[in-house]
């Protein structure tokens, strides 16, 4: 167990050498997944479509539910220290036992699993899991799968979560989700290769740059950056707007300057200097430059860039509902939020862990205070009002049909 005047595990890790995050798991869009992806596009749900509920739905889901003494948690890969310290703590303070589960792979295929059991009205053997604001997201929430969350059990949440996490564009109001973390796609370049500052997504069209500029290969993302380089905002895009993008990102590929559509390996190509500037996400960089030493920089451009949210949600046919949102608010006591930052380096959905986490590196000594340092200073961590007032959430896809229509439109764009 640890405590707040101790150091615990997670600082104590050691944060200097990189490990594989969240990220390396993510494929969704990208050419090892797409097809897993498309044909999740195709299940359709069976339950009661919902954007949003009122008041009387939030009461009549809650109305008799009781703690239970145990949840089952479903989450990514590597978005915990091994260790579990906040779990033990949660334990500590509820006696509430948690079932942790690293059994989410992909957004696609987590979907086309547990659909039938839901679509059935049954219980999925989870209480609660972390989903990606995208594709699935609109699945779940359309198909009538998201428990709609009772904000009177979240007074951590209401009193803690950043305001950007309280106008998500996938989720008005916080209806079904609220965030367990999020990371920034921008872009990231080795200025002594560039030999300029990178301030505009208009930098990875320069012909100056030719075979020298990586992209990803994750529709989403390659699509969101062509939409902001229209200047157009994803959530507001339409069809026509995605085609304008598409010859735009056809054009760029066309004239030679994109070498590569990256998955996770754009890291090492720019750490190679086999590309100079790339689309990029935060923790990615983040994490290179910790580890190896590397002077790589990472930019919001002008234009936007695009913020991701891994979300908290709790299944319709959840065993241990209360279980599971009494888990949700203990990850916003502040003093919990940093504990995980400082493991995981992603955006913190709580502002005020970055002074607690300044606090913890207090404590510490030589390069264990200097990494953690870092962390808690960290732009990529914990953004500013400006940098949050240049994000946009994802294109909003809610049905099979726009789905389709929109990976038609990208996909040849990296196969070509």
């Amino acid at each position: 167990m640890f405590s707040r005047t101790t150091p615990g595990p997670s600082l104590l890790r050691g944060a200097t050498s990189r490990r594989l995050g969240r990220r390396d798991a993510l494929r969704l869009g990208g050419l090892s997944a797409l097809g897993a992806a498309l044909s999740a596009c195709g299940v359709k749900g069976k339950g009661t479509p919902a954007t949003s509920v009122d008041a009387g739905a939030v009461t009549t889901f809650w109305q008799g539910k009781k703690q239970n003494g145990k949840v089952d948690f479903a989450n990514w890969p590597l978005y915990m220290d091994p260790k579990r310290p906040e779990l033990k703590k949660f334990t500590e303070q509820t006696g509430i036992q948690v079932n942790y589960q690293e059994v989410i792979q992909e957004m696609g295929p987590w979907f086309a699993k547990v659909q039938p059991q839901l679509s059935a009205g049954q219980s999925i053997g989870y209480d609660l899991m972390v989903i990606t604001n995208g594709i699935q997201f609109g699945q779940f929430r359309s198909a009538g799968f998201l428990a709609p969350l009772d904000h009177s059990r979240l007074p951590n949440f209401t009193a803690n979560a950043g305001k950007k996490y309280t106008e998500e564009a996938f989720d008005p109001g916080n209806v079904f989700s609220v965030p367990w973390a999020s990371g920034i796609t921008g872009i990231a370049y080795d200025p002594a290769k560039t030999g300029r500052e990178i301030t505009s997504l208009a930098d990875l069209w320069d012909p100056k740059f030719k075979g020298k500029v990586g992209m990803m290969s994750d529709l989403t993302e390659l699509a969101n950056f062509g939409l902001l380089a229209n200047g157009v905002k994803p959530a507001d895009s339409t069809e026509e707007d995605w085609r304008k993008a598409a010859a735009k990102l056809k054009q760029q590929r066309d004239a030679g300057i994109v070498r590569k559509y990256f998955e996770q390996d754009y890291v090492d190509a720019l750490g190679k200097g086999e590309v100079w500037l790339s689309q990029a996400w935060s923790g990615d960089i983040f994490q290179k430059n910790l580890s190896d030493g590397t002077n790589l920089k990472f930019v919001i451009p002008e234009e936007g860039g695009t913020i991701w949210t891994d979300n908290f949600a709790i299944p319709v046919t959840a065993a241990n509902p209360v279980d599971a949102i009494t888990l949700i608010d203990f990850f916003y006591q502040v003093e919990i939020a940093a504990s995980l930052t400082e493991y995981i380096n992603y955006v913190c959905p709580v502002p005020a862990a970055q002074a607690r986490i300044e606090a913890d590196a207090a404590k510490l000594s030589g390069s264990q205070r200097a990494d953690l340092q870092r962390v808690a200073q960290s732009p990529l961590i914990f953004p500013s009002e400006a940098d949050y007032a240049k994000l946009h959430y994802y294109v909003n896809l809610n049905s099979a049909q726009q789905q389709q229509t929109f990976a038609s439109i990208f996909e040849p764009i990296v196969l070509g």
